[in-house]
C-alpha cells in the first residue's frame, strides 16, 4: 500500500469526525511522503499535520495557553529545524498581560524557548503603592526535549512524553523583594504526557511542574517563609473540528507561597489555522486572584506564525 493511498485511507476515516470534505483530504496529501516501516508506522516527515505544534503557552513553550505540553515548537517533523513566534495580550478587569516570543523546534526532538512577559498593573499599582501603570517585566528560556512517544503516531495507548525547564527572571526584584519573595529568579520543571486520538479527534495532555514561582515568576519566586518548590498539576482536553479548527480547556494549579491568595488558571480555548503557518486563538481565562484583586477573568488573545 503507497504511502499516499495511506493518507487518503486516513482521511477516510478522520473525516466524518473532523467534518471535512473528501476533497480537502485529498488535496493536502504531502509531496514528500513518508515511508512506511514494517511496523506500519510513519517514522519520517517533513511537515507535521496542522495544529500538531499547538499554539504557545504564556511563558514560550508550545503547548496550550496557559499549560505547557509534550509537543515540539515548529511545522518540521524528524527531519528538518522549525520555529514558531507569537504574539500574546491577556485583558483582565484590573490587569493587562502581554507577551511576545519565538520557540525553535530540532528535529521534532528538542525546542528551545524565549519569551518576554509584560504586566501592566494599571490603577492597581497606584493602589499598591508601586505606581499608577507599573509594568512588571519578566524574561524566560526553555528547553524541552521529548523523550519517547509521538504524538499522532504509534501506539494509541504510548502519549508523547517530554521533561523541559524553564530558566525565568523577574526584571522587578525590588517590587517581587517588597511582597515577601525570596528571590528574583528562579527554573521550573516540567514534565509532560500528549496524545492525539487521530480516529476519535480528541486531544488529552497531563503535566507535572515542579515550580516556587509567584504569579508565574512575575512577583519573585518563594517567600522568606517558605522557599521549599512544590508539584503543581496542568491539564488540557480539546477536540478537533476540522483541520483547522480546535475546541478545549485547561487548567493549572498554582502555589501561594506569598499569602496572597493566589487562585488556579482555567480556560476555554477555540484555535484557528487560517493557513498551513499562521494560527489565531481566543479564549476565555479565569486567572483567579492577582497581588488580592479577585475576579480576574478575561479575554485572551494570541497570534502565531510557525513554518
Amino acid at each position: 500500500m503507497t504511502p499516499v493511498f495511506n493518507h487518503f485511507a486516513t482521511c477516510l476515516i478522520v473525516a466524518p469526525l473532523a467534518l471535512l470534505p473528501m476533497s480537502l483530504c485529498a488535496q493536502e496529501v504531502p509531496s514528500d511522503t513518508r515511508t512506511v516501516d514494517q511496523a506500519g508506522t510513519f517514522p519520517e516527515y517533513n511537515a507535521k499535520l496542522l495544529l500538531t505544534n499547538a499554539v504557545s503557552a504564556v511563558d514560550g513553550a508550545s503547548g496550550g495557553g496557559i499549560s505547557n505540553w509534550a509537543t515540539i515548537a515548529g511545522r518540521q517533523e524528524t527531519r528538518g529545524v522549525g520555529v514558531q513566534a507569537h504574539v500574546t495580550a491577556v485583558l483582565l478587569p484590573d490587569f493587562f498581560y502581554q507577551s511576545h516570543g519565538v520557540a525553535l523546534g530540532i528535529a521534532d526532538r528538542i525546542e528551545l524557548s524565549y519569551a518576554r512577559q509584560n504586566f501592566d498593573t494599571q490603577d492597581v499599582g497606584a493602589a499598591l503603592g508601586i505606581g499608577q501603570g507599573y509594568m512588571l517585566n519578566q524574561d524566560v528560556f526553555g528547553a524541552k526535549v521529548r523523550l519517547f512517544g509521538d504524538v499522532v503516531y504509534g501506539n494509541t495507548l504510548v502519549p508523547q512524553v517530554a521533561v523541559g525547564a524553564q530558566y525565568k527572571r523577574s526584571l522587578d526584584g525590588a517590587v517581587a523583594s517588597a511582597v515577601g519573595a525570596a528571590h528574583d529568579e528562579g527554573v521550573d520543571v516540567t514534565l509532560s504526557a500528549t496524545k492525539l486520538f487521530l480516529s476519535h479527534s480528541v486531544l488529552v495532555n497531563t503535566t507535572a511542574r515542579l515550580t516556587k514561582a509567584n504569579q508565574n515568576g512575575l512577583l519573585g519566586f518563594g517567600s522568606v517563609s517558605d522557599d521549599s518548590y512544590a508539584v503543581q498539576f496542568e491539564g488540557a482536553v480539546a477536540y478537533q473540528f476540522s483541520r483547522r479548527f480546535v475546541l478545549g480547556t485547561e487548567f493549572r494549579t498554582k502555589p501561594d507561597n506569598l499569602g496572597l491568595g493566589e487562585g488556579d488558571w482555567f480556560d476555554v480555548f477555540a484555535a484557528y489555522a487560517p493557513s498551513d503557518n499562521l494560527t489565531v486563538t481566543a479564549a476565555y481565562a479565569d486567572l483567579g486572584s492577582i497581588a488580592t484583586f479577585t475576579g480576574q477573568r478575561g479575554a485572551f488573545l494570541q497570534a502565531q506564525i510557525a513554518f
